[in-house]
Formats: structure tokens, C-alpha cells, sequence
């Protein structure tokens, strides 16, 4: 293996600052070298501390001498032309959902690695990563519950911008819960439903949130999600396995509980606990350890010349994207939606 893994981040807001700290003082044989944001001043400001140089066109970042491999978390309408890019140049790369924002382009990134004879590419669902996720896969797999009939799946936010819109739920949000309910299940979506309910007088107009997103895996196994991203109180993901010989949850968060007297309430006694806040703070182990495994499967990969994923890869992204675009149409036309997959792995 090589020594020492140079990695470009391209797109420094929120996650790509915190993927350049993960990759600077959690990832083991890797360091930041170039980061590249459309915002100059942001660049800096997160690239200077780690002595990454700022590069602001992407296209020369990702073909720099001192680039090995490069993390995308640039906007998702940026993502095709630089996974190519990285392609073209033989750099591995971990590439923030979605692959690409459509599922045909999604299928020409994924045939276009497979021409190489190499995987180079992953995509950044980093709940396959999480400690919870990764055990009710296993239980699941196991068999000790029979076969998985249903997965309700709740996934909240406390707050979005404005263009948070119902389409966009459907790409940003429900695609994490695309590829849980693949990777949970191990088998395709073929169909998307969605119900749009009463809305929160939080959402804009002509917003539907919260909704209630079904998927029909090609089983006959169902695949409930609630979406709803402005319930003003935290970041809530849970899951829950309904099989034929049991059930599972995750997502409780009930790692600490507490019973107390409250002196605001009398002196009463008050239960309970704190939800997470936000996405990092939930996933924060899931990113790293996903970071970790990444920078060293591309370490590898780049000695020997073979595969540098370890994790979701190509194919996983095209088959989120397709199942996100049925749910799209199945907003727009409150009709049920096959995904139609184009190609097949």
C-alpha cells in the first residue's frame, strides 16, 4: 500500500468541511492536500488550517500531481462531469449522493466503470456504515427472523430551506432510505407510491410534508417512509423490521435516559432524554468509519492497480437515482411508479 492516501475535497460547505476534519484527524494514512469551492473565501477558511492548497477550477484539482483520490461533496448537478473526470484520470473517488441527479446519467457513470475492468467509485450512504444499520443487515441476512415482510422507516428533520420542496424531498431525503431499504433487504425496488397528506403549516406552498413514501421490493416485501422535514424538534431516523418470525427497531435513541426531578415543574418528576440534532451528530461514526474504510481500499487499490471501493459503489448509486426518479414522477403525477432499470448489475 501506498504510505499516505493525498486526497482533493471538492465542495467545503457542511460536509465537505466536515470530510476534510474527518480525513485530518480521524483518517489513518490520509491527509488533505486540495480543497475546491466555488466560494473562494470558504476555501480557505477550511483549507488553510490543514495546509490544503485552494484550487478553484475542479477539473485541474482533481487532475493535480498531488491528488491520489478526491471526496465529492460538491453540489449533486456538479457530480457527473467530475466522477468522469476522476474516471479519466484513474483516481479513486467518494462521491456524496447522488451519483448523478438522473438515473440515465447515473447508468452512463456506472457502464463507463465498468469499461475500466476497476471499481473506482463510492457513494457516500454512509448508514451502511453505522453500527445499528450494519446489525440489523446482518440479522436480517441471518435468517433468524424469516423473511422480512415490511420496514417502516421515519426519517425527520428539524428544519430545510424553503426550496425544500416535495420533489426534492424525494431526491435528498427518501434516497437514504432508498438504499437502506436495498441494502437491508438485498434485493431492488420495483415501484414507488407516494400520499401526500395534510401539511405542516410550516412548508411553503404547495409543499407536501410531511409524505408517506411506499416502495415494492421485487419480493413483494413493502417498504413504508415517513419523510417529513420540518417538524421543528430534531433529527430522527428509525427503522423497524417486520418479519415473519419476529421484528427489530433501530433508531431509538435511547442511549441515555434519564429520570429527574424538574424544579420549573414543581418539583416534579420529569423522563426522558435528547434527540440528535442533526445528520453529524447521528451519523458521525457511520462518516468516519465509512472514511476510514474508503481511504484505505483506495490506498490499495492504487498499488495494485484493482478495485478502491469498499461499499456502496456505482451500481448502488444508479439504482438509488432510479428509484428517487420513479418517486419523483409518483409526486407530480400521484400515480404508482415502476423504476424500469435501464441496465442491470
Amino acid at each position: 500500500m501506498t504510505d499516505e492516501l493525498r486526497v482533493a475535497v471538492l465542495g467545503v460547505g457542511k460536509m465537505g468541511s466536515f470530510h476534510v476534519e474527518s480525513l485530518s484527524r480521524r483518517t489513518r494514512g490520509a491527509r488533505v492536500t486540495v480543497v475546491s469551492d466555488f466560494a473562494d473565501e470558504q476555501a480557505h477558511r477550511v483549507g488553510d488550517p490543514v495546509g490544503a492548497r485552494v484550487v478553484a477550477d475542479p477539473a485541474a484539482a482533481i487532475a493535480a500531481d498531488d491528488v491520489d483520490a478526491v471526496v465529492l461533496a460538491s453540489p449533486g448537478a456538479a457530480h457527473e462531469a467530475q466522477v468522469l473526470a476522476c474516471l479519466e484520470a484513474g483516481k479513486p473517488v467518494l462521491c456524496e449522493k447522488p451519483l448523478t441527479t438522473e438515473a440515465s446519467t447515473a447508468a452512463a457513470v456506472y457502464r463507463r466503470e465498468t469499461a475500466l475492468g476497476r471499481r473506482l467509485v463510492q457513494v457516500g450512504f454512509m448508514r451502511r456504515f453505522d453500527h445499528e444499520y450494519a446489525a440489523l443487515q446482518r440479522m436480517i441476512a441471518s435468517g433468524e427472523l424469516g423473511a422480512p415482510l415490511m420496514l417502516h422507516c421515519t426519517h425527520r428533520n428539524p428544519a430545510v430551506p424553503d426550496f425544500f420542496d416535495s420533489e426534492f424531498m424525494i431526491r435528498d431525503s427518501v434516497v437514504h432510505e432508498a438504499d437502506t431499504a436495498r441494502f437491508l433487504l438485498g434485493e431492488e425496488i420495483a415501484a414507488v407510491s407516494v400520499v401526500k397528506g395534510r401539511p405542516t403549516a410550516e412548508a411553503p406552498a404547495g409543499v407536501s410534508d410531511p409524505m408517506l413514501v411506499l416502495f415494492e421490493a421485487e419480493s413483494g416485501a413493502l417498504v413504508t417512509v415517513e419523510i417529513f422535514v420540518r417538524t421543528g424538534i430534531a433529527y430522527e431516523v428509525r427503522t423497524e423490521v417486520v418479519a415473519e418470525r419476529g421484528s427489530a427497531t433501530i433508531g431509538l435513541d435511547q442511549h441515555l435516559v434519564t429520570k429527574r426531578v424538574s424544579p420549573d415543574r414543581g418539583g416534579v418528576g420529569t423522563w426522558g432524554g435528547t434527540i440528535t440534532p442533526d445528520f453529524v451528530a447521528r451519523f458521525g461514526q457511520a462518516y468516519d468509519d465509512q472514511m476510514q474504510r474508503w481511504a484505505d481500499a483506495a490506498r490499495r487499490g492504487i498499488a495494485t492497480g484493482g478495485d478502491a471501493v469498499d461499499g456502496p459503489g456505482s451500481w448502488d448509486g444508479y439504482a438509488a437515482a432510479a428509484v428517487c426518479e420513479a418517486g419523483v414522477a409518483a409526486v407530480v403525477k400521484g400515480e404508482r411508479i415502476e423504476t424500469g432499470m435501464e441496465v442491470r448489475a
